[in-house]
């Protein structure tokens, strides 16, 4: 009998990793015809990466720039480390295989963490098997920030290691563990507000044991280091670059307390895009079942473990809505690290937190008698069907293409035009994201990243002053984060996707084409007609289609 069980919960393993399989598979056979997420991934990440591997600077010094962004103004140490292994997945293969292998080591490594941590240390018998299984596939389908890595998805293993360390366990696995991980996730991402989070797990042990446990203090401190040497580049200019950069006019405290109180609620109920917890039809539901079972039972000791979590899951959703509450000012005022450094994302805990929640949530309803115990394996296939939508090819598939966004060979027919070197003269951008020039070897004076000097964002807000005289959403858009250092209009405002069809133009487009040409610009790509272009001292130049893109690339010349 025993032998039956153990063969069955291989059999949902084996089933398990096939749907994995299946589930990455559109990325393999589609290639760069897939449709991916284009925020904060296809608009800066992607391009990012090819162009640190070409830079020549992949493995340069501190003090070393990226040439070919911002006029040599962005630093290398604006990208990720070369410690970090998905730099060395877009150096040594072809963007989408890259993007590919690391979707897939990140959601295997994020089913088998899920799958370690309930099987161990919450539903530890065999009947649980497909509770757990079932989880754990469910958690390796959600979305995720694509260059967040393991940041966030892979916080099950982690915890399963150190929870491990916490109980005497002595294994060289956890250790491992504790050693890779870094090397494939980020401590700004995810890992700083789970590690101080360990740290404070720690200290109520203290408290509460009046035992210090030093194997699970030196364990966090040791992954901590091993974050401070993968990441040495941040902590770097974190702790040593004096030079004032665009995150010091980031300014993020100015919701109203009513405004908190909604958005505390909103992302109880439905999470955030970049720790997405797909969480409202069928999770949130079955937890507030299994607290109403556990307050009508009157068990509370039983389940201290559920409460606590779903009073944390709660308090997590406040927290990151009440980051952005303006009573914080004078705070922020006196500690500028408190808006330079994004401490909501404590909430990014809640993927972990969440999932673990709906494996206890089934455990008490599973105990509540024959009834329920035949529903918690329809709850679980519910579940996992809910994530399967979440899918990127089908969740993107009103967005471009891969192909269609870079558009690669309408941009080399725009290089073949121009006809001289790249490196010689500088593009920018209306309509459109920087990081297809980029992605394409121009070189730009406009950038999607969010450290840079701020003398360079002044000198470029020159060239787009009075269009930001005309418009308050994108002036406090640029002068409040300027994250997005792009050619703002006031007939565009915080839109850059302007496809071929669109039949948007500008009319009264007031740019300082003196300071983008003292800059060195020579070029602009526009998606959309520039009507008044004589005005702004532009020439159009000629105009690109291609079947392969959905751009329209008006391409002006600066007279």
């Amino acid at each position: 009998m025993q032998l039956k069980k153990i063969t069955a919960e291989k059999k949902l393993l084996i089933l398990a990793f096939i749907a994995l399989a299946l589930f990455v598979s559109p990325l393999y056979i589609l290639g760069e015809n897939a449709h991916i997420r284009v925020h904060d991934n296809l608009d800066s990440n992607l391009a990012w990466y090819k162009v640190l591997a070409e830079s020549g600077q992949l493995t340069g010094p501190i003090d070393a720039v990226i040439p070919q962004i911002m006029n040599g103004n962005l630093s290398r140490n604006a990208f990720g480390s070369e410690f970090t292994l998905i730099v060395w997945l877009y150096a040594l293969f072809p963007a989408m295989i890259a993007y590919a292998l690391s979707q897939t080591i990140t959601r295997v490594f994020a089913f088998i963490g899920m799958y370690l941590l309930l099987k161990k240390h919450f539903l530890k018998e065999e009947k649980w098997a497909p509770v757990t299984i079932g989880t754990a596939l469910a958690f390796a389908f959600t979305p995720f920030w694509p260059s967040g890595m393991l940041s966030t998805l892979g916080m099950p293993l982690a915890l399963w290691a150190f929870l491990n360390i916490r109980q005497g366990e002595r294994s060289l696995r956890n250790i491992l563990v504790l050693t890779l991980l870094p090397m494939y996730a980020s401590i700004v991402l995810g890992f700083f507000f789970f590690l101080s989070a360990m740290g404070i797990f720690w200290l109520t042990d203290v408290i509460r044991k009046r035992k210090w446990n030093w194997p699970f203090l030196l364990s966090i401190a040791y992954m901590t280091g091993i974050f401070f040497i993968v990441e040495y580049r941040l902590v770097y200019s974190f702790l040593f670059d004096d030079e004032p950069n665009s995150r010091d006019e980031y300014f993020h405290a100015r919701l109203t307390f009513w405004h908190c109180l909604r958005l505390t609620f909103k992302n109880f109920a439905l999470g955030h895009h970049h720790a997405a917890t797909i969480h409202t039809l069928v999770i949130l539901p079955l937890m507030f079942i299994a607290l109403f079972m556990i307050i009508w039972q009157k068990n509370w000791k039983d389940e201290k473990v559920f409460l606590f979590l779903f009073f944390l899951n709660f308090a997590l959703s406040a927290w990151y809505a009440f980051w952005f509450y303006k009573g914080w000012l004078p705070l922020t005022e006196r500690f500028h690290v408190l808006d330079t450094f994004n401490f909501a994302r404590y909430h990014f805990l809640r993927p972990l937190v969440i999932y673990v929640l709906f494996a206890l949530s089934l455990k008490i309803i599973w105990s509540r008698g024959q009834f329920w115990r035949r529903q918690v394996p329809v709850f679980v296939l519910a579940q996992v069907i809910v994530a399967l939508f979440f899918n990127e090819e089908i969740l993107f598939q009103d967005k471009p293409t891969v192909k269609q966004f870079y558009a690669e060979k309408q941009f080399t027919d725009i290089k073949n035009y121009i006809g001289r070197p790249q490196e010689d003269y500088r593009v920018a951008s209306i309509g459109l994201h920087p990081a297809i020039a980029q992605y394409n070897g121009f070189y730009t004076l406009d950038t999607y990243n969010n450290f840079y000097p701020l003398t360079y964002k002044y000198q470029f807000r020159t060239i787009i002053e009075k269009e930001l005289e005309k418009n308050k959403r994108i002036r406090i858009y640029f002068d409040e984060w300027g994250g997005r250092c792009y050619i703002f209009t006031d007939e565009l405002g915080k839109h850059y996707m302007f496809k071929k069809h669109t039949k948007k133009r500008l009319k009264n487009l007031q740019l300082n084409t003196g300071a983008f040409k003292a800059m060195g610009g020579s070029y602009i790509f526009s998606s959309v007609p520039i009507d008044n272009a004589a005005d702004n001292a532009l020439h159009l130049e000629k105009v690109f289609e291609s079947k392969s893109s959905i751009w329209k690339i008006y391409l002006y010349k600066a007279i």
